[in-house]
């Protein structure tokens, strides 16, 4: 699942294309419109996809942001502001082309179920070959109550504060470290790959109580992570699975990681070991990390 570099990496693309541009017509894939004729939310959240098309249509979109994993398009139509919130989920990928032939992969071309015609010419192209994103139109941040409770952005004045706050909470330091740094609500966009990496780095096991860290070690912890994701950033993020930039460009984040996807680790030699936190497979190596 793309994680807050990925994510980031998206709208720096997006953004410089998409910013000024109003959107003519959107077309839906059937594959959307009888997954929710069925009553499932696929792709489009919380509104018919015949209120999504006209609803869309003649949109001019302001300004382009991301807040944790969420793409944030910011919306201006007939006076009134909205907010178009795309996660990515999987395998969600955006596209800024003239036809959808034009969409390299074959994967992402054969599983487009969103577009967006703009004024002017050219395409914004949603493709999700998985299905596990979501596009979801608000009047505004807060009707969805959910994206408030994230917390701040890690290079966010008051991060690390909360972050130390949340992690001594009694629901929280019984957790295993690894769980705590990739919940939302303690640390915005640390997930299984970033999370894997810090806690190597600080030689820390995946499964090792938040409460048996010390709050020295707590506040070095935040520093790596916050270090590691601006240096994913600064990579382009790591192309790892169906996840891509804009366009299918990849990064190279994937190229610098020393415990993700690893069978050796790279300080020892040790053959690495995994095991399940929170749903996902942590990958350790069980000679340096205790």
């Amino acid at each position: 699942m793309p994680e807050l570099p990925e994510v980031e990496g998206v709208v720096r693309a997006l953004a410089p294309i998409a910013i000024g541009r109003t959107i003519q017509n959107v077309t839906v894939s059937d594959t959307v419109i009888k997954s929710k004729q069925l009553g499932k939310e696929a792709v489009i959240k919380g509104i018919t996809t015949e209120d999504f098309i006209v609803d869309m249509a003649g949109m001019t979109i302001e300004n382009v942001t991301r807040r944790s994993k969420y793409i944030y398009f910011h919306l201006m139509k007939d006076g009134n502001t909205c907010l178009l919130v795309s996660h990515l989920g999987m395998t969600g990928a955006w596209f800024t082309v003239d036809s959808v032939d034009d969409i390299t992969e074959m994967k992402f071309r054969n599983h487009v179920h969103v577009v967006f015609t703009l004024e002017g010419g050219g395409l914004l192209v949603y493709s999700d070959i998985r299905r596990f994103g979501e596009l979801r139109l608000l009047g505004c941040e807060a009707d969805h109550p959910p994206l408030l409770k994230m917390a701040p952005e890690p290079f966010a004045t008051g991060a690390r504060k909360h972050f130390l706050e949340f992690a001594a909470m009694p629901k929280y330091a019984r957790k295993p470290i690894k769980e705590v740094i990739m919940d939302g609500h303690v640390l915005s966009g640390c997930g299984n790959i970033y999370a894997t990496e810090a806690i190597y780095k600080m030689k820390i096991h995946p499964e090792r109580n938040t409460e048996r860290i010390s709050l020295k070690r707590k506040n070095e912890l935040f520093d790596v992570i916050v270090a590691i994701l601006q240096e994913s950033i600064d990579a382009g993020g790591s192309s790892i699975s169906d996840y891509r930039n804009i366009n299918g460009e990849a990064g190279t984040m994937q190229d610098r990681l020393k415990m993700y996807g690893r069978k050796f680790c790279p300080a020892c030699g040790s053959a690495t070991e995994s095991m399940k936190i929170a749903g996902r497979t942590s990958v350790y190596c069980p000679t340096c990390q205790k």
